[in-house]
């Protein structure tokens, strides 16, 4: 089989809109996935499963199409559907983007295009590889998000971001890029 996201290689010939209701499915997943959170005490971002969403999302619709899912999930929540996590601290609409937790939503369409651009490039056909892919994702949700706590708006700084937006999720956030991984590899095997 040649190289390729699952979708691209799956059915190389799909119309405009079928390309395009993948993408859309893609987003309305997100959008599911931020309703599963967990609120933690200590810390305005919560535990959702969008992460998983996000990169599988991206692996699976090719770095493209991933990042444009991730861009429409942005549009629809900046457009003030409830698309973003519920919270009683931080408001739904644009200014959740601007809040504690906006680094992490900001980097959805990065993380997506980055596992898709892996995936596009094989790393979604075994399963020691689409752990690669997976977390080299989620690294850049983590980058972008603990970096806007510590220096965005507003600035908690370095350490305190790290212990609010880092350290309590990165063992749920292992088993997750885990059992992501799995998914792809997977898949492949049933198409072929």
């Amino acid at each position: 089989m040649s190289n390729g996201a699952l979708l691209h290689v799956v059915a190389p010939d799909l119309s405009p809109a079928i390309r395009a209701a993948a993408v859309l499915f893609v987003t309305v997943l997100t959008a599911i996935a931020a309703q599963v959170s967990i609120p933690l005490p200590f810390t305005p971002v919560p535990f959702t499963l969008q992460p998983m969403i996000v990169l599988l999302g991206g692996a699976a619709l090719g770095s493209r199409l991933g990042l444009t899912s991730q861009a429409l999930y942005l549009a629809a929540g900046i457009a003030g559907l409830p698309v973003f996590a519920a919270s009683p601290v931080l408001p739904q609409g644009l200014l959740r983007l601007v809040g504690p937790t906006g680094g992490y939503l900001m980097s959805y369409p990065f993380a997506a295009f980055l596992a898709g651009y892996l995936a596009e490039r094989g790393f979604d056909r075994r399963y020691l590889t689409s752990v690669v892919a997976m977390a080299a994702g989620l690294a850049v949700v983590f980058a972008c998000g603990v970096a806007w706590m510590a220096w965005g708006t507003p600035s908690v700084g370095l350490n305190a971001s790290l212990h609010a937006g880092f350290y309590p999720f990165v063992p749920a956030d292992i088993v997750k890029v885990l059992l992501a991984a799995t998914v792809l590899p997977f898949a492949w095997k049933i198409v072929r």
